[in-house]
């Protein structure tokens, strides 16, 4: 197998499951060193990459915090001397209710988390490519950054926001050599799903049967929409907001 990634270093947020984890075990078998960031420790996606191929570290990160994010990216530098991918993936769903009902404090955590920590971490990522005048930022919207969901106006918010951010830091820096794009899963097999379901077969199966292909995704079919977002092959590619959704949308 070709390793295309070899010697270069990625940051994964929410690292510690689902598909954070998948991304950097991808990474990891194309031959990346990976830092694996998460607000909860886990050292089985560290241990997951480095069994395919890769080195990682583990860094403990609540990305709604500027100084947690400032050494994530500091830690990374000193581990590894540069920094060339991020993956932009931590994230909360928060708690589900309509637009009057939501509470302020659900508002302020999801934001500060899905929105307002990508705008952290592509604050301290980009500072460190512009010294290298290369780098691939993928961050993770999802299919509520393009449509409405009724009952998630924090999240829905967020993730639009997400994308907007992405086009506008992709326009910023383009002529840096610098590609800021967006991947917006549909329904994917991931804790955050499971919550949704709790685990029961006939609420998954209503998950299935709103994806026009007949089943959840993976995350590992996500992962692989990174690493070609962050790849050679897409260096025409900048400020897209890429659907990974079993056609979700397209309805």
């Amino acid at each position: 197998m070709e390793k295309k990634f070899n010697n270069r270093v990625a940051i994964i947020t929410g690292g510690s499951f689902g598909i954070g984890r998948a991304t950097a075990v991808a990474f990891g078998k194309m031959g990346a060193k990976v830092v694996v960031a998460d607000w909860i420790e886990d050292d089985e996606t560290v241990r997951l990459v480095k069994a395919s191929g890769g080195e990682a570290i583990f860094v403990r990160c609540d990305v709604s915090k500027e100084s947690d994010v400032k050494a994530m990216v500091e830690k990374t530098i000193q581990t590894y001397g540069r920094l060339d991918y991020a993956f932009n993936n931590a994230g909360i769903e928060g708690v589900s209710a309509t637009t009057q009902l939501c509470t302020e404090e659900n508002w302020d955590k999801t934001l500060g988390v899905n929105l307002k920590g990508i705008w952290l971490c592509m604050k301290y990522e980009i500072q460190e490519m512009l010294k290298t005048k290369q780098g691939a930022i993928v961050n993770c919207a999802s299919i509520a950054g393009l449509v409405g969901f009724q009952g998630l106006p924090a999240y829905t918010a967020s993730k639009h926001g997400v994308i907007g951010l992405t086009k506008t830091a992709a326009l910023e820096f383009a002529k840096q050599n610098i590609r800021i794009n967006a991947v917006c899963p549909g329904v994917i097999q991931t804790p955050m799903i499971d919550r949704f379901t709790g685990k029961n077969k006939e609420a998954e199966k209503q998950f299935e049967n709103m994806e026009p292909v007949g089943r959840m995704g993976q995350p590992e079919e996500v992962a692989e929409a990174v690493l070609f977002l962050c790849s050679d092959a897409a260096s025409f590619i900048t400020g897209d907001a890429m659907a990974v959704d079993g056609g979700w949308i397209a309805q």
